[in-house]
């Protein structure tokens, strides 16, 4: 059975949504959390990605039968449909998307507890994980790791690297203990404390030896209209930026595009094809020093949303968050300062 402590900040709004903490029973609360078993949030994990009762109960190693019956376990302990059923699968409520999620978080917690206690039994200095945005890896984030490492030689480091939606999604479920990322202009974000560190420059690149790349003048008329693109999701900041870039020049989006999420892969795709990629300064630092790919002389004035610091409010930082950041900070000040 989980402790009580973990399931404070969800008790009310999934028993009575509609009803200020005070007016729910004290009895109900503790009749749900004598029942909820660690079992149920697995399932409500697995039902969550699966979204099928079916695939749920084969990743659970259990009977479709006892599945369902587990479902309607947990829905009862709550009082309200978790999930709605569909001709095809299911769908979680707003009720049962948010339980789903306390559900990842509350897991994560668990494992992340346990990874920790091992790596202290086994004399080392516990365990910190980090999520980062590939523009602030280069010559901030692993800087700060590897002061952090030369001081704490048996900390177990973790390094996640993603957009920043997908970092404050690995935030929300707890695998990571902070991220350096950028706000959300969509999700809520008061749960959550912000410290800019800096933002990035966007620079136009060709590989070498590529017909623009002995250009000296180039208009974005002819970047758009005659040329393939290599471009992050439309959702990413520097996909924001280009398009109100673009908006403000009263040009079309480029047509001929290839959409990627991974850095990595973009910057081999830009080596192996004749399109142009927009990407930050930092994340392109090596490939320009190296000659592998060329920036083009074209001015990008939109600037994107800063980046920073992001951690959890209802989480008190531990010693090795609080070094970290402090690392981070002094690594973000010297970059400003030698900019």
């Amino acid at each position: 059975m989980l402790n009580k402590s973990n399931f404070g900040h969800i008790r009310y709004l999934a028993l009575m949504p509609d009803k200020p903490p005070e007016s729910t029973p004290p009895v109900l609360h503790r009749s749900l959390l004598n029942r909820l078993r660690y079992k149920h949030l697995h399932m409500l994990v697995a039902l969550g990605s699966s979204l099928n009762l079916h695939r749920a109960s084969l990743s659970l190693a259990m009977s479709q039968p006892a599945a369902t019956r587990m479902l309607r376990e947990i829905e009862d302990m709550f009082g309200c449909q978790l999930f709605e059923r569909l001709p095809r699968g299911m769908r979680p409520t707003a009720l049962g998307a948010q339980l789903v999620r306390f559900a990842e978080a509350s897991l994560n917690s668990l494992d992340r507890c346990a990874e920790d206690l091992a790596a202290r039994r086994q004399g080392g200095y516990g365990y910190l994980s980090i999520g980062t945005i590939m523009g602030a890896a280069p010559d901030l984030v692993m800087t700060a790791v590897a002061r952090m490492k030369a001081q704490s030689p048996q900390l177990r480091l973790r390094i996640m690297g993603d957009t920043s939606d997908q970092i404050l999604r690995l935030l929300d479920q707890r695998r990571i203990d902070l991220a350096i990322a950028r706000r959300s202009p969509t999700a809520d974000s008061s749960g959550y404390g912000f410290e800019e560190l800096g933002n990035e420059r966007l620079l136009l690149v060709v590989r070498s030896g590529h017909a623009l790349a002995r250009r000296r003048k180039l208009d974005w008329e002819e970047l758009v209209r005659d040329w393939p693109w290599i471009l992050q999701p439309a959702t990413s900041p520097a996909r924001i930026a280009l398009d109100q870039l673009l908006q403000r020049l009263e040009l079309p989006a480029p047509a001929d595009i290839i959409e990627c999420s991974s850095v990595y892969s973009m910057q081999q795709l830009v080596q192996l094809t004749d399109a142009v990629m927009l990407l930050s300064e930092s994340a392109l630092k090596d490939y320009l020093r190296m000659g592998l790919v060329r920036a083009l002389p074209v001015c990008i004035d939109v600037p994107m949303a800063p980046f920073g610091i992001l951690t959890r409010t209802d989480d008190a930082p531990t010693q090795e968050q609080q070094r970290f950041i402090a690392l981070l900070r002094a690594q973000a000040r010297g970059l400003a300062q030698a900019g």
